[in-house]
């Protein structure tokens, strides 16, 4: 009997040091990314300085943050598809809003994404509101398509959006029977956020068009707070992914300039002076429901596929307000974010979770657009496929550069 109980203890302690409590060689990472379109430095800084972000700020002392590079002339599928495969435009095959004519689709993928990576080692995933995942594809969990989704009112499907059951054209949720599930739990809610009002839209009602267009931008917002909380809720998966697309949408044409910039209307831009770093302040509640579900065993990853600046009318002229590529349409768009040089406008990059460093600012460009997928697959021990052009991020976790940067669990 004394001998059975030696063995047991014996057995019980080596297990214990082979396979120590919250290991992660026990379970998958889990790991949620946040995408904020166009998020910009230069207006969420002075926010964070007068203490109006608490829980971006937060984010920011229990991790690593910094600039992220982005591409030339950059824009929300152009670099999203960048960020899912780690590999060029001109290689993944979404160079942008239209490619021969036709709106930017799941279909004109060529080089295999994260998510389908991720799903075909077994990875659960989940993901919401990501632009260019229309249709959606079948992965090892759920897909709901976001920025060019097609629909009702939103033919083509370029900066405007159908609600939930308005969308045609393809599947906009997978696995497909979850669409009455959400219908039932969140609503009929938008895909995307609306289109901006056009010049004579505004002509003379400036003030009452702008807070009507604003107030829509607020019930997207809250739409998909309610979607964020309940997915996290209600389908916890390994890897989640969530984008919000009406930062960058107010930014373009509602950004706080000063009279000498180009573009500038008194009657327009005088009017709502606060309304772009308002987003940011709507942002961090959101920012506050996602991190009820970050324990200190989750990665979190916040992401911005560029920023957003005024408007620079010494390079490329009148043309500025009228770029297809970048929301011009017949918008009175003040701010841009497809510059020639990428680095006019960096994205964002922040990151905390285990073993990760803390209150660590990236100076330069440390982190590219090419990095993500890298990064995130070598957390679940997925190898880097060859034709992915960026590198795992060794530089943010506190462990040797020689070292895996994250939890191997093959």
């Amino acid at each position: 009997m004394v001998c059975n109980k030696k063995f047991l203890i014996g057995l019980i302690a080596f297990l214990m040091a082979a396979f120590p409590v919250g290991s992660q060689t026990l379970s998958r990472p889990h790991v949620i990314v946040v995408g904020v379109n166009g998020m910009e430095w230069d207006i969420i800084r002075p926010l964070l300085l007068r203490g109006e972000l608490h829980n971006f700020a937060e984010v920011i002392q229990r991790g690593v943050y910094g600039k992220m590079r982005t591409l030339s002339a950059p824009n929300c599928p152009k670099v999203y598809s960048t960020i899912a495969t780690s590999t060029p435009p001109e290689e993944n095959g979404i160079t942008g809003f239209v490619i021969a004519g036709k709106t930017a689709s799941t279909a004109m993928l060529k080089r295999e994404p994260l998510w389908s990576i991720l799903s075909k080692h077994s990875v659960t995933v989940g993901m919401a509101n990501v632009p260019a995942t229309f249709p959606v594809m079948p992965i090892n969990g759920y897909m709901i398509s976001g920025m060019l989704t097609r629909g009702q009112g939103c033919d083509d499907g370029i900066l405007c959006s159908p609600k939930l059951s308005e969308v045609s054209g393809g599947e906009a949720v997978y696995p497909p029977n979850m669409v009455a599930e959400l219908e039932m739990n969140v609503g009929d809610f938008w895909i995307d956020c609306s289109r901006m009002p056009a010049a004579e839209e505004l002509k003379g009602k400036q003030a009452e068009t702008i807070d009507h267009w604003l107030q829509q931008v607020s019930q997207v917002r809250a739409q998909q707070a309610k979607l964020f909380d309940y997915l996290l809720s209600h389908h916890r998966t390994d890897f989640t992914m969530f984008v919000q697309s009406c930062e960058d949408r107010v930014g373009h044409w509602l950004y706080p300039i000063q009279p000498y910039n180009a573009g500038y209307d008194a009657t327009l831009h005088g009017v709502r002076v606060d309304a772009f770093p308002d987003q940011y302040r709507a942002f961090d509640q959101v920012l506050g429901k996602i991190l009820q579900y970050v324990d200190r065993n989750t990665y979190l990853f916040i992401i911005s596929d560029h920023g957003i600046k005024p408007l620079r009318e010494f390079e490329d002229g009148r043309r500025l307000y009228r770029s297809a590529h970048d929301h011009g349409g017949n918008t009175p768009i003040i701010a841009k974010h497809d510059f020639e040089d990428g680095d006019d406008v960096p994205g964002i990059f922040i990151a905390i979770g285990p073993n990760i460093k803390r209150d660590v600012r990236l100076m330069g460009f440390t982190v590219s657009v090419f990095d993500i997928a890298p990064t995130i697959l070598n957390l679940y021990g997925i190898p880097q496929p060859a034709q992915m052009k960026g590198h795992v991020l060794s530089e943010i976790f506190e462990v040797p550069s020689s070292q895996p940067a994250g939890p191997n669990t093959k």
